[in-house]
Protein backbone atom coordinates (compact mmCIF):
# COMPACT_ATOMS: atom_id res chain seq x y z
CA UNK A 1 0.00 0.00 0.00
CA UNK A 2 1.53 3.28 -1.05
CA UNK A 3 1.79 6.04 1.62
CA UNK A 4 0.47 9.50 0.90
CA UNK A 5 3.30 11.83 1.89
CA UNK A 6 1.65 14.99 0.55
CA UNK A 7 -0.66 15.50 3.58
CA UNK A 8 2.09 15.74 6.25
CA UNK A 9 3.99 18.23 4.05
CA UNK A 10 0.87 20.43 3.68
CA UNK A 11 0.28 20.42 7.46
CA UNK A 12 3.88 21.38 8.06
CA UNK A 13 3.73 24.26 5.55
CA UNK A 14 0.53 25.66 7.18
CA UNK A 15 2.03 25.53 10.68
CA UNK A 16 5.18 27.36 9.47
CA UNK A 17 3.04 30.14 7.91
CA UNK A 18 1.03 30.53 11.15
CA UNK A 19 4.19 30.84 13.21
CA UNK A 20 5.32 33.78 11.08
CA UNK A 21 2.01 35.70 11.46
CA UNK A 22 1.55 35.62 15.26
CA UNK A 23 3.74 38.56 16.41
CA UNK A 24 3.80 42.38 16.43
CA UNK A 25 6.79 44.46 15.56
CA UNK A 26 8.15 47.02 18.02
CA UNK A 27 7.05 49.87 15.75
CA UNK A 28 3.46 48.58 15.66
CA UNK A 29 3.43 48.23 19.45
CA UNK A 30 4.77 51.77 19.97
CA UNK A 31 2.18 53.15 17.54
CA UNK A 32 -0.67 51.48 19.42
CA UNK A 33 0.66 52.70 22.78
CA UNK A 34 1.03 56.29 21.58
CA UNK A 35 -2.54 56.30 20.21
CA UNK A 36 -3.88 54.90 23.51
CA UNK A 37 -1.96 57.49 25.57
CA UNK A 38 -3.31 60.30 23.37
CA UNK A 39 -6.88 59.04 23.82
CA UNK A 40 -6.39 58.79 27.59
CA UNK A 41 -5.04 62.36 27.75
CA UNK A 42 -8.14 63.59 25.94
CA UNK A 43 -10.56 61.54 28.06
CA UNK A 44 -9.25 62.27 31.60
CA UNK A 45 -10.76 65.79 31.95
CA UNK A 46 -14.16 64.46 30.89
CA UNK A 47 -13.94 61.65 33.42
CA UNK A 48 -12.95 64.11 36.16
CA UNK A 49 -16.12 66.12 35.58
CA UNK A 50 -18.18 62.93 35.57
CA UNK A 51 -16.64 61.77 38.85
CA UNK A 52 -17.28 65.17 40.48
CA UNK A 53 -20.94 65.07 39.44
CA UNK A 54 -21.32 61.52 40.74
CA UNK A 55 -19.77 62.37 44.14
CA UNK A 56 -21.93 65.47 44.56
CA UNK A 57 -25.07 63.57 43.52
CA UNK A 58 -24.26 60.81 46.01
CA UNK A 59 -23.98 63.34 48.86
CA UNK A 60 -27.19 65.14 47.80
CA UNK A 61 -29.18 61.89 47.74
CA UNK A 62 -27.79 60.93 51.14
CA UNK A 63 -28.86 64.26 52.66
CA UNK A 64 -32.34 64.00 51.17
CA UNK A 65 -32.64 60.50 52.58
CA UNK A 66 -31.40 61.70 55.98
CA UNK A 67 -33.91 64.56 56.14
CA UNK A 68 -36.83 62.28 55.24
CA UNK A 69 -35.63 59.62 57.68
CA UNK A 70 -35.25 62.13 60.53
CA UNK A 71 -38.75 63.49 59.93
CA UNK A 72 -40.32 60.03 59.90
CA UNK A 73 -38.45 59.00 63.07
CA UNK A 74 -39.51 62.22 64.82
CA UNK A 75 -43.17 61.64 63.97
CA UNK A 76 -42.90 58.00 65.04
CA UNK A 77 -41.08 58.78 68.33
CA UNK A 78 -42.93 61.97 69.25
CA UNK A 79 -40.01 64.27 68.46
CA UNK A 80 -36.61 64.18 70.13
CA UNK A 81 -34.65 63.56 66.93
CA UNK A 82 -31.54 65.45 65.93
CA UNK A 83 -29.19 65.64 62.97
CA UNK A 84 -25.65 66.70 63.75
CA UNK A 85 -22.54 67.17 61.63
CA UNK A 86 -19.49 65.00 62.20
CA UNK A 87 -16.58 66.78 63.81
CA UNK A 88 -13.62 67.92 61.74
CA UNK A 89 -10.96 65.20 61.24
CA UNK A 90 -13.56 62.41 61.48
CA UNK A 91 -12.21 59.49 59.43
CA UNK A 92 -9.34 61.69 58.19
CA UNK A 93 -11.66 64.34 56.70
CA UNK A 94 -10.48 67.93 57.22
CA UNK A 95 -13.22 69.82 55.35
CA UNK A 96 -15.46 70.66 58.36
CA UNK A 97 -13.59 73.22 60.43
CA UNK A 98 -16.60 75.56 60.93
CA UNK A 99 -20.18 74.94 62.08
CA UNK A 100 -21.57 75.51 58.59
CA UNK A 101 -19.24 72.94 56.95
CA UNK A 102 -20.80 69.45 57.03
CA UNK A 103 -18.28 67.96 54.58
CA UNK A 104 -17.14 65.17 56.96
CA UNK A 105 -20.66 63.76 57.13
CA UNK A 106 -23.51 63.72 59.64
CA UNK A 107 -25.58 61.47 61.85
CA UNK A 108 -29.18 61.16 63.07
CA UNK A 109 -29.69 60.49 66.76
CA UNK A 110 -32.44 60.04 69.33
CA UNK A 111 -32.21 63.19 71.46
CA UNK A 112 -33.44 61.65 74.70
CA UNK A 113 -32.85 64.78 76.82
CA UNK A 114 -34.21 67.05 74.02
CA UNK A 115 -31.30 69.50 74.19
CA UNK A 116 -30.58 69.33 70.44
CA UNK A 117 -27.02 68.05 70.90
CA UNK A 118 -25.83 64.45 70.87
CA UNK A 119 -24.60 63.29 74.27
CA UNK A 120 -22.80 60.08 75.12
CA UNK A 121 -25.33 57.33 75.64
CA UNK A 122 -27.90 58.70 73.18
CA UNK A 123 -28.74 56.29 70.39
CA UNK A 124 -27.28 57.02 66.96
CA UNK A 125 -29.85 55.93 64.38
CA UNK A 126 -28.02 56.61 61.12
CA UNK A 127 -24.58 57.86 60.07
CA UNK A 128 -23.22 59.08 56.76
CA UNK A 129 -19.70 60.02 55.65
CA UNK A 130 -19.53 62.16 52.53
CA UNK A 131 -17.48 61.04 49.54
CA UNK A 132 -13.96 62.44 49.33
CA UNK A 133 -13.54 65.94 47.92
CA UNK A 134 -17.15 67.11 48.35
CA UNK A 135 -17.93 70.35 50.19
CA UNK A 136 -21.25 70.40 52.05
CA UNK A 137 -22.30 73.80 53.39
CA UNK A 138 -25.26 74.28 55.75
CA UNK A 139 -26.29 77.87 54.99
CA UNK A 140 -27.94 78.56 58.33
CA UNK A 141 -24.52 78.01 59.88
CA UNK A 142 -25.58 75.49 62.52
CA UNK A 143 -23.84 72.26 63.47
CA UNK A 144 -27.15 70.57 64.24
CA UNK A 145 -30.82 70.36 63.28
CA UNK A 146 -33.56 69.52 65.76
CA UNK A 147 -36.73 67.74 64.60
CA UNK A 148 -39.97 68.03 66.58
CA UNK A 149 -42.89 65.62 66.86
CA UNK A 150 -44.56 67.10 63.76
CA UNK A 151 -41.45 66.70 61.60
CA UNK A 152 -40.65 70.41 61.64
CA UNK A 153 -36.94 71.17 61.63
CA UNK A 154 -35.35 73.96 63.62
CA UNK A 155 -31.85 74.91 62.59
CA UNK A 156 -32.61 74.40 58.89
CA UNK A 157 -33.55 77.70 57.27
CA UNK A 158 -34.84 78.41 53.78
CA UNK A 159 -31.33 78.61 52.30
CA UNK A 160 -30.72 74.90 52.93
CA UNK A 161 -27.52 73.13 51.90
CA UNK A 162 -25.08 73.42 49.02
CA UNK A 163 -22.92 70.59 47.68
CA UNK A 164 -19.88 71.24 45.48
CA UNK A 165 -16.72 69.44 44.44
CA UNK A 166 -13.50 70.36 46.24
CA UNK A 167 -11.46 72.37 45.25
CA UNK A 168 -13.61 73.66 42.35
CA UNK A 169 -16.27 75.05 44.72
CA UNK A 170 -19.66 76.47 43.81
CA UNK A 171 -18.47 77.66 40.38
CA UNK A 172 -18.39 74.02 39.25
CA UNK A 173 -21.28 72.83 37.03
CA UNK A 174 -21.56 69.82 39.38
CA UNK A 175 -22.75 72.04 42.26
CA UNK A 176 -26.22 71.32 43.65
CA UNK A 177 -28.34 72.59 46.52
CA UNK A 178 -31.10 71.23 48.73
CA UNK A 179 -33.99 73.46 49.74
CA UNK A 180 -36.66 72.51 52.23
CA UNK A 181 -40.02 74.27 52.42
CA UNK A 182 -41.71 74.86 55.76
CA UNK A 183 -44.19 72.12 54.87
CA UNK A 184 -41.32 69.65 54.50
CA UNK A 185 -41.04 69.40 50.71
CA UNK A 186 -37.43 68.89 49.66
CA UNK A 187 -36.16 69.94 46.26
CA UNK A 188 -32.77 69.77 44.61
CA UNK A 189 -31.61 72.87 42.71
CA UNK A 190 -28.71 73.79 40.45
CA UNK A 191 -28.61 77.53 41.22
CA UNK A 192 -27.70 78.01 44.87
CA UNK A 193 -28.66 79.28 47.39
CA UNK A 194 -32.35 78.57 47.66
CA UNK A 195 -34.64 81.44 46.67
Amino acid sequence: MPMNTAIPHQVMAISQRMAKVTGMSAIELLTVLSILSLLMALAVPGFQSLIERWRVQQAVEAMKSTLYYARSEAVKRGGRIGIQKNANNTNGCSLASTNEEWSCGWFVFHDSNNNGTWNSGEEILQTYSTPAKVNVIHHSGGAKIKVDRYGKMSGLNAKGFSFSPDPAGISSPATRGICMASGGRIRVIEDIPCA
